[in-house]
């Protein structure tokens, strides 16, 4: 019997193969970084076949650190970064342009052409998203417009859309020998392109996108038993594997941290930040800059939703403060920098690179660090750079407060920042709520290997899973109300200085 499953999370600045056992434990890993393209202002970029070849490398690491045979992986789950964007000739291949990340703001101009008179809601009540450069809609509609021949290329079927999930099972199915062009419910629904109700790609939208029907993969459970298709005897497995889950990477966190009944939340630190509360399979239209989603959808049983918030600078951010302004030479040292000093100094840092994502939804905000004096040293920068992560958030879960009326008792965490002591602790201050780290924290990978696993009976149902759920460490708020209270509103004050910064 098979002992494994197997995740590929293929994320914003890094690829890993994770291998976990029944009990939902990571038991090898390998991880390989990949470059971040930035040709002009505003543009962000991957190599799709970097990605590709860091996959396979990440995917024959992790086997051999484990040292399993190719009869112990039972199934194969696959999460992304969600809406950055590859089209790809099906007969060759090769991509036509980079990937477009989704952080890339260039699609600013076609996101408001679009939305016209009716405003950045146009699409909402079909989507459940907002206009924005976010998604990957506009995306390929840039590509269309400006790529050389691309256009004709996907009219005659030749030119293939997919955000990264369908470009690695793809290449892991065969490629240009009859490779599987699949997406799920979840990073289809964060296109603008899909119906939430009826999880199919709608027709109006692509033509008012100008988006031939062609390009478009197939939209499958997130956890199929029908399976999308199979690894080959000589890809990077080196057997017959059924890849069979498919999760973006911030529902995938969610199916990890075992969010499945309504109204528990999740909130990964990452490249971005992201919060999920699931809803259950009632599509919860938000009122307050959030988005609605689909969180998973488990064989032909019902989707289910959630409203997220979607922060787009968190843990890039100390990376920014790393590779641009060298003020730490690895990520982890933000936080002993940061405790050299006892507070921000009176410094906010809006990291409002790309814009502004949840709840603002303002292209035009461009990012600000505001308060600064002559007292301020980079122990204030590296303190106000982690503080900027708790304030978004907050600003994100009062929404969420708003828009379902659910009063969140504790926010469990994941992702690579919640190993930071002083982030985490800040962030219970902040929103007055215990923050709860799981004993995985990496739950993005696990969400995906659940997702495979459960279709092929590897798990049997969602209880086993949420049985091996356990807490590592909860935060409790502190007494001191001024994080949520004094700070916070100076927080807010700052973020409106980041408006109307482009123009035109």
């Amino acid at each position: 019997m098979s002992r494994f499953v197997a995740a590929i999370d293929s994320g914003t600045t890094s690829t890993r193969c994770m291998i976990f056992n029944h009990r939902g434990e990571p038991v090898s890993v390998h991880q390989l970084e990949h470059r971040q393209l930035y040709p002009q202002p505003g543009w962000v970029e991957h190599d799709p076949l970097e990605i590709w070849s860091q996959t396979q490398r990440a995917v024959t690491g992790a086997l051999e650190k484990l040292g399993a045979a190719p009869g112990d992986i039972a199934a194969i789950g696959v999460t992304n970064q969600r809406e950055t964007t590859v089209v790809w000739n099906r007969r060759t291949g090769q991509p036509y342009h980079n990937a477009v990340v989704w952080q890339d703001t260039r699609t600013d101009r076609i996101c408001a052409d679009l939305a016209g008179a009716e405003g950045p809601d146009r699409f909402r009540s079909k989507v459940g998203l907002p206009l924005s450069t976010y998604f990957s809609g506009p995306k390929i509609r840039w590509l269309l417009d400006n790529v050389p021949g691309l256009r004709e290329a996907a009219r005659r079927g030749d030119a293939l859309f997919g955000t990264i999930d369908t470009w690695l099972i793809w290449n892991l199915t065969g490629g240009v020998n009859g490779g599987v062009h699949v997406t799920d419910v979840t990073n289809a629904s964060r296109t603008m392109l899909m119906a939430l109700d009826r999880l199919e790609w709608d027709d109006d939208i692509l033509a008012a996108m100008e988006i031939p029907r062609a390009m478009l993969p197939a939209i499958r459970p997130s956890s199929d038993p029908n399976i999308y298709g199979y690894t080959l005897q000589d890809g990077p497995f080196g057997a017959r594997i059924p890849i069979c889950g498919d999760l973006g990477d911030q529902q995938a966190a969610t199916v990890g941290q075992a969010c499945f009944n309504v109204g528990e939340a999740k909130n990964t630190y990452g490249t971005g930040c992201f919060m999920l509360l699931n809803t259950g399979t009632e599509i919860v239209p938000s009122k307050h800059g959030l988005l609605t989603t689909v969180c998973y959808q488990f064989g032909d049983q019902p989707a289910v939703y959630a409203l997220e918030g979607s922060i787009a600078i968190a843990g890039a951010l100390v990376q920014w403060l790393r590779d641009n302004l060298r003020l730490i030479d690895s990520a982890p040292e933000v936080e002993n920098l940061a405790r050299t000093v006892e507070n921000n100094g009176g410094i906010y840092f809006v990291p409002a690179f790309s814009g502004l994502y949840a709840p603002y939804w303002r292209s035009d905000a461009r990012g600000v660090i505001v308060g600064l004096t002559r007292f301020i040293h980079r122990g204030h920068f590296a303190r106000a750079a982690l503080e900027a992560t708790a304030f978004q958030t907050r600003e994100v879960l009062d929404a969420m407060h708003q828009d379902s009326g659910v009063a969140l008792q504790a926010l469990k965490v994941d992702g690579g920042m919640v190993r930071n002591e002083l982030l985490m602790q800040f962030q219970a201050d902040v929103l007055g709520v215990p923050v709860i780290r799981p004993r995985v924290s990496e739950t993005t990978a696990l969400g995906a290997a659940y997702a495979a696993g459960l279709a092929v009976g590897f798990w049997k149902n969602i209880d086993e899973m949420r049985a091996n759920w356990g807490v590592d460490k909860i935060w409790q708020p502190s007494e001191d109300d001024a994080p949520r209270t004094k700070l916070y509103a100076q927080w807010k004050k700052a973020v409106t200085r980041t408006f109307d910064w482009v123009e035109g």
